[in-house]
Order: structure tokens, then sequence, then C-alpha cells
């Protein structure tokens, strides 16, 4: 890694000095599994989310208190003919988002999940990153705390999810950075891009990637050079949950860039973290299995601003109540079969 000066250096030491989970509340929780009455391993991957929710939130599973943080930046790459959509269309769905009139707005009253969006300087494009750092160290470590602040309130499972034309751009010049190949590997429709359009956005991530070249074995120095506000807001939510004991899921394709930031400085760093689903996004896959996961969900969605990850709390509360409100054998006055 190449230091580079003080704004990250914080980071640096708490990314390589995250708490670990605890296996006192993961052997209560299985204990507990054992005795619920079905046959072992019956709920298949639900008994693993609601262990894992007990080793990362130290407490038995419960989900209490879930929020949606949607997080939503504007992006200086926009400016090469890269999608279909200008920029402007990133605040007006943000006050879509204020005004209830969003696909995540209707998944959160479904599942009764608390939503808050946060609007990172959308007037203030980050730096066109074919020819310059999206953001100095200095901002995006600023950006990176602001992130941290939204796990505030006692949050207890904390979707993160974000808003931002061109940051599918974003997303492949991160994963193209951290684990090669080709720009054709990592680029896709996004909000539709198609023809010319997807090929100026192929031919701009190749670009970026090659103006950065030289500084990219840092993965926070990817982050500032090729990311943006939203991802770096994201990469610290993330952390802050870690040490707040609050489990988190991750939504698409560019939430799953910004947690392979952290995954990149340290392997370890997303074990309190589910990926809600897998995207139509192309590139998905492929950046959701560099990190050892495996998605709760498969529908084809590529939305964004936390709709994946919204759902799959769905699943994760559900796999918490079983948990929690099955009877035991003995209470249920089943036969063990013993």
């Amino acid at each position: 890694m190449s230091a580079s000066g003080l704004p990250f250096d914080d980071f640096r030491n708490l990314i390589k000095a995250l708490p670990g989970p605890d296996g006192a509340a993961l052997a209560a929780a299985r204990a507990r599994d054992a005795d619920l009455t079905k046959p072992p391993g019956a709920l298949g991957r639900l008994e693993e989310i609601a262990f894992w929710l007990a080793a990362w939130t130290g407490r038995p599973p419960a989900v209490n208190r879930p929020l949606v943080a949607i997080f939503a930046g504007n992006h200086g790459i926009a400016r090469n003919g890269i999608t279909p959509f200008p920029p402007s269309v990133t605040a007006q769905m943000v006050e879509n988002f204020a005004a209830g009139g969003a696909a995540i707005n209707q998944i959160c009253a479904a599942y009764d999940l608390g939503l808050k969006v946060f609007d990172l300087a959308l007037d203030y494009p980050t730096g066109d990153i074919t020819v310059e750092a999206a953001l100095s160290e200095r901002d995006c470590a600023a950006t990176m705390a602001f992130g941290m602040e939204a796990v505030a309130g006692g949050t207890d499972l904390l979707c993160i999810g974000e808003m931002g034309i061109g940051n599918t751009a974003i997303a492949a010049a991160i994963n193209l950075a951290l684990y090669g190949g080709s720009a054709r590997d990592w680029v896709g429709p996004g909000t539709g891009a198609q023809g010319e359009i997807l090929a100026r956005k192929i031919a701009a991530v190749d670009e970026a990637v090659e103006t950065h070249r030289a500084h990219l074995g840092d993965p926070l120095e990817v982050l500032r050079r090729l990311g943006g506000r939203e991802l770096a807001a994201m990469a610290g939510a993330i952390l802050a949950a870690r040490m707040e004991k609050v489990p988190v899921i991750i939504d698409g394709y560019v939430a799953t860039a910004a947690a392979a930031i952290l995954h990149a400085a340290n392997p370890a760093a997303l074990d309190h973290c589910l990926i809600g689903h897998v995207s139509g996004e192309p590139g998905h896959l492929a950046a959701i299995e560099k990190l050892g996961k495996t998605p709760l969900l498969a529908l084809g969605m590529r939305l964004g601003e936390g709709t994946g990850a919204a759902l799959a709390a769905g699943i994760v509360k559900a796999a918490a109540a079983c948990h929690s409100d099955m009877a035991t054998f003995a209470q249920a006055g089943v036969s063990t079969g013993h």
C-alpha cells in the first residue's frame, strides 16, 4: 500500500482492526436452533441468516429497527455521453424518494423498513475520472466519515443503496481496477445504455483506469480516484456498522463496488454483510463471486436505490422471527424422535 497522508490514515487503521463476531451469541443461537420444532437444517439458509444475526449483533437474532440508507451523488464522467439520462435526474429522483413515489418507498412500506436519503452535494459532480481524480483524499475521507453517521440512532439492520446517474460506469471502473480483465467485462447497460452510448461508456471506463493506473495499488486510492461520494459514504456506513454491531445488507452493482474497496483492504471487512440480490447488470455476479458471497435473491432487478437489499431484509426479518418465535420441542410437546 502506498501511504498517502493523514486523511486516510484513520481509515486504514480502522480497517485493519475491525472487531470479529460474538462467539457466545453464535453458540447460543446454534443451541436454540437445535431445539426448535423442525428437522436440523430444514430451514436451510434461513438458519444461517439467524446465526449471522446473532454473531454480528451479539444478541439473540432480532430485527427491530431496520433502515434503508440511500446515498445520492453525481459524477463528472457523465459529461462523456455515457448514459441516456442527464445528471439532473439524480436530484429529481431524490425528490421522488422524499415524496414517497419511488419503488424503494413501496418496498419499505411493505416490509416495515425505515428509509433515509442522503443528498451528497448533487450540485457539485465529482471530477471526470477519465482525466482527473474523482475526489481529493480529504474530500473522500470526509465523505466516508459522513457515511458513518448514517448508522446512528439504534438501527439494528442496515440496507445500503444509492442513486447517481453514471455510477454503474464508476462501479465498472472500480472492478476493473481491483480485479483486472477488460472494461467490456465490467460495463453493462446501467439505466439503458445501448449502441454508441454503451461504446462510449466502455471507452470511458478503459480511459479512466489507464489514467490512474500508477496509483491503483491502494484500495482507498482506487475509491478516491475512480469512485464517487455515494460510494465513499457507503464504504463509511459499512465500516461504522461493523463497529456498532449492526449487520449490513448490500444492494446492487454500485453498492457492491463500494464494499469491494473494503474487502480489498481487509478480506474480513465484509463478514458482517450479506449481498441482498444479484442484479441484472452483467458484471454483478462476477463482482459478488470475487467477494466470496452468495446473493439472497436473483430477480433480474437493476434499479438500485436499495430495492434488492430491502427485499432481502424481508427474508432476514423472517429468519429472525422463525428463530426467536418458533416453539421448542419441549414447549410444543412434540417428540424429538430420540
